[in-house]
C-alpha cells in the first residue's frame, strides 16, 4: 500500500511524527495532533482556549489541503482538552462548527487531558479524512 508522509512548511516544523500521512486505496488522511503554533513554533492565543481553538482548526486544514482533503471530506476528530468542562466543550464545538459548517459532522471524540506536552498548550486535535 502506498503511504505519502507530509511535511508542511507552513506549520511548526514536526519532532517525531508526521503533519500528514496519506493511505490508500481509497486515500485515508491522518492528521497528527494539531496545537495552537504557528508556522515558526510560536504559540497563539496564551491562555484562551477560544484563540487556540481556532489556530488548530486552521492549523488542522492547512495539513488536510496538503493532502488534497476539505472540511467536507473529514471522517473522525479527535480533541483533546485542558480541563474539560461543559463551558470548555460548548466553546470549542461553536469554533469548530465555524470550520466544519452545519454538518453533516464527522464521527468525533471529545477527551478531556489533565496536560498536554507543555503546559502552554490548552487543546489538541488530530483527524483523518477519505479521498478519492
Amino acid at each position: 500500500m502506498k503511504i505519502d508522509y507530509l511535511t508542511l512548511p507552513g506549520l511548526a516544523a514536526p519532532v517525531g511524527f508526521s503533519h500528514v500521512t496519506v493511505s490508500g486505496p481509497g486515500r485515508l488522511v491522518h492528521v497528527s495532533g494539531q496545537v495552537s503554533k504557528d508556522a515558526t513554533g510560536r504559540l497563539i492565543g496564551a491562555g484562551d482556549l477560544a484563540l487556540q481553538t481556532d489556530q488548530v482548526y486552521a492549523n488542522l486544514f492547512a495539513a488536510l489541503e496538503a493532502a488534497g482533503a476539505g472540511p467536507a471530506d473529514v471522517v473522525k476528530v479527535v480533541t483533546y482538552v485542558v480541563d474539560l468542562s461543559a463551558e470548555k466543550a460548548a466553546l470549542v464545538r461553536t469554533v469548530r462548527n465555524r470550520f466544519l459548517g452545519s454538518g453533516p459532522y464527522p464521527a468525533s471524540t471529545l477527551v478531556g487531558v489533565s496536560s498536554l506536552v507543555t503546559p502552554e498548550l490548552l487543546i489538541e486535535i488530530d483527524a483523518m479524512a477519505a479521498i478519492d
